[in-house]
């Protein structure tokens, strides 16, 4: 019995190894550079990483990235100068765009249908409004060069607060030993990255093993009109509240934003008082073929190209 037990073990122990070799092979397993949280409270990502971020479970999109010195994903250093023209391009995963290749990513896009015009990309994955405003705020001798600051905005998740928090305890939990562990055994990274470790993760959470098969049903919502409005006068006055506390200026600074996923009262706000909006929903609703990834709802090639022209175009007229 000893013995059988022994070469099950030495069994189990080969064939996860033999995954393991595999999945490194392959790269099937994504990889997350490291993040901290600098001294002006901005978090971000660790200066000269660099790799490959793999996304969906068979390599469907495998692409390279490049961190600068500043922290973010670009082929561009930021050193803004009051001769030159330069744009912050500043957002969430869609502008740290780990869904394409760093050399050709939106900005890159941009540069190449402008003249004499450099764009800078602050994207960092998480980042809502008030990391953005944040941000502005605390490299502010910074953005005092940059000569047009291009924020994009997801209406209906980056208006959840009115002031910015550096979340410390989060990068404490993503660089601890546990983690670590985790980015370094790659076939437990890959299997986390495509939920086979889900399952185990409730288990250790006290939960269920599995889900319940109606699960999405029990939680769908339906939100009445009145909480539809108490959400978009809360999402309002977050951005009030941003605006007071980090400022806002008016003459060099757009929010870009898709007009289909965004509330008409917030709309008409910005209009009211002269904040400037790049609304790129008709360039997407003209667009025959699809904007998004098949298996995520970040903006694919095409959809990362409307976006570029969109924002070329209007850095054209602007200038």
């Amino acid at each position: 019995m000893k013995k059988f037990i022994l070469k099950c073990l030495v069994y189990v122990f080969l064939i996860l190894l033999t995954l393991e070799g595999l999945v490194r092979l392959l790269h099937l397993y994504t990889e997350d550079p490291p993040r901290y949280i600098d001294e002006y409270g901005v978090e971000k990502r660790v200066p000269g990483s660099s790799g490959y971020a793999v996304t969906g479970n068979r390599n469907q999109n495998f692409s390279e990235f490049r961190i600068n010195e500043e922290g973010f994903n670009s082929k561009n250093e930021f050193n803004p100068t009051e001769e030159d023209y330069e744009v912050a391009l500043i957002g969430d995963s869609f502008i740290e765009g780990f869904h394409q290749d760093y050399y050709i990513s939106t900005g890159e896009k941009v540069e190449e249908q402008t003249k004499d015009i450099s764009v800078y990309e602050y994207g960092y994955a998480g980042y809502d409004l008030a990391n953005q405003m944040h941000l502005i705020h605390a490299y502010k001798d910074q953005f005092e060069l940059i000569d047009k600051i291009i924020i994009y905005l997801n209406y209906e998740s980056d208006l959840s607060r009115g002031e910015y928090s550096p979340n410390y305890a989060r990068i404490k939990m993503l660089n601890s030993t546990l983690f670590k562990i985790r980015d370094n055994i790659k076939l437990l990274a890959y299997g986390s990255k495509i939920g086979i470790l889900e399952p185990f993760k409730r288990l250790a959470q006290g939960k269920a093993f599995r889900e319940p098969q109606n699960g999405y049903q029990e939680n769908e919502v339906t939100l009445s009109q009145e909480e539809i409005d108490a959400q978009e006068l809360k999402r309002l006055n977050n951005f009030k509240s941003l605006v007071s506390l980090y400022g806002f200026d008016k003459e060099k600074t757009v929010i870009l934003l898709d007009s289909r996923k965004t509330a008409d009262s917030f709309l008409r706000y910005c209009k009211a008082e002269n904040i400037e909006v790049l609304d790129f929903a008709p360039n997407f609703k003209a667009s025959k073929k699809s904007t998004t990834l098949i298996y995520d709802h970040h903006w694919n090639e095409h959809g990362r190209d409307i976006i570029a022209k969109t924002i070329a175009d209007y850095l054209t007229t602007e200038r």
